[in-house]
Parts: structure tokens; sequence; C-alpha cells
């Protein structure tokens, strides 16, 4: 997975501060309510809103949103109709960047992308060019404090991971995306914390960014920002050094 955690360390560095923009219930809400659809409105039974549920609480949303937005995707209470959609485009130096969308007016959506992408330094791509270079993962993160790491990687691979690797203060852990909640059980069951579950795209190849990481994380953000954006994925890498100045700005 080398490449993938840097990009994924600034992601969850910069978790708070999502946070804050008030767009993280909105998104999650969205989740919930497409997945309820797709597959009712039980947990215990539909691992795509399982997993969505335990992103709303780790986010601490009250659980009165949680069960309204269930009732909202199986009918029980009108709502809007959500689409998914996913799109794909290029930043600076030919990075790859993939778009997953939760929206009910494409046509603004693709409005809102080409225009992001066009002010900072991207374009949208036909579909296929880029979402080809990356492979659906079960993630999650465990704080690393106190933990043995080989100790760690041992009884992580045991749970059912198919890696495991140690990114600053947290062990990052992939799973297949069919093990993800076996895995995660298995981990929980272990008596570890774990963090940020969700179920993510990993690049295949990554394109080094150093001299344009700026710009590309500029362009990230802002397509993150949009309404109708749930989650971006690039294929960029950088070097720690950079990595480190640009976590503290």
């Amino acid at each position: 997975m080398s490449g993938h955690n840097k990009w994924s360390s600034i992601k969850h560095k910069k978790g708070a501060a999502d946070a804050k923009r008030g767009q993280l219930f909105t998104r999650i809400v969205k989740e919930i309510i497409l997945a309820a659809k797709n597959g009712g409105g039980d947990p215990e039974m539909n691992p795509r809103l399982r997993t969505a549920v335990l992103s709303a609480k780790a986010a601490n949303m009250p659980r009165e949103n949680i069960e309204r937005a269930i009732k909202r995707g199986t009918g029980e209470i009108e709502g809007v109709a959500y689409e998914e959609i996913t799109y794909e485009g290029y930043g600076h130096n030919g990075v790859g960047i993939v778009v997953d969308v939760m929206t009910d007016n494409k046509n603004r959506t693709v409005a809102d992308l080409r225009h992001a992408f066009s002010k900072y330094g991207g374009n949208l791509a036909e579909s296929g060019s880029v979402a080809w270079n990356f492979e659906q993962k079960g993630y999650f993160t465990v704080p690393a404090a106190g933990l043995d790491e080989d100790e760690f990687m041992m009884q992580a691979l045991e749970a059912g991971a198919e890696d495991v690797e140690l990114t600053d203060d947290f062990f990052e852990i992939y799973t297949a995306p069919t093990e993800f909640h076996t895995v995660l059980a298995n981990m929980e069951n272990m008596g570890f914390p774990v963090e940020n579950a969700e179920l993510t795209r990993v690049p295949k190849n990554t394109v080094n960014a150093d001299d344009v990481a700026p710009k590309l994380f500029k362009l990230i953000e802002v397509l993150e920002e949009l309404d109708d954006v749930q989650k971006v994925y690039s294929n960029f890498e950088v070097s720690d050094s950079i990595l480190a100045a640009l976590s503290q700005e």
C-alpha cells in the first residue's frame, strides 16, 4: 500500500478540521440514506449501512439523526432522492483523481466539478480512464500508543487483515472489502480502539508530486468542499519533508 499511507496520513490529520466545516454530518446522512435504500434498514444485515452508522457514531452524530436518515432511506419518511455517481479527472503532473458524489441534480454536480477542476489546474476525464488504477479496500486505524509494532501486526493479520502499516502515531489496517466487517469485529473483540473505519479506494500505482503538492492539495480541498462530494481519492505521494511542511500549514 506504499504511497497511499502518505495520502491517508494527511487525511487523518485533516480529520478534525474537516469535521468543523459543517459538511461531515450531511455526507454521512446521505450515505446512510442511500445504504438503507439499497440494502434495507437493518445494519446487521446491511454491511454498507453498518459502515455508515459506524462513521456517524465516530462523528458523534445524535442517535435520532441516524434513525431519521435510515427511515428516509427505507421510505418511512419522505425525503430527497439521491443518485450515486463516480467522476474521474486529472490534477497536476497527471495525477489521477476519483470523486464519489451523491446528488439530486446531476447537471449541477457536473458543472461544479468541471469548474473546480478547471480553476485549480485539473480537468475532468472520461469514465474508466482513472478508476482502473484504484482498488477497493476496507480501511481503519488503531492508535499506536502503548502497542508493540510486531505483536500488533501479527494480531491484525491473524484477525484477517491483508496489510498493516505504522504511520506516525497510528496503525493503518487494510482488508478485502468483503472481509472488512469481520476483521473490524475481530479487532474490536481483541480490545483495540478502532477509528476511521471505512471502505476506501487504494491506488495501485502512485505519482510523485513534491513539486506541485500545494496545488494538488488545494484542488482536492476545493473538491471535498463541494456539497455533493462524498469522497475524493488520488494516487499521488509526497516525500516526508514535504508532508511535514504541509501538515504544519
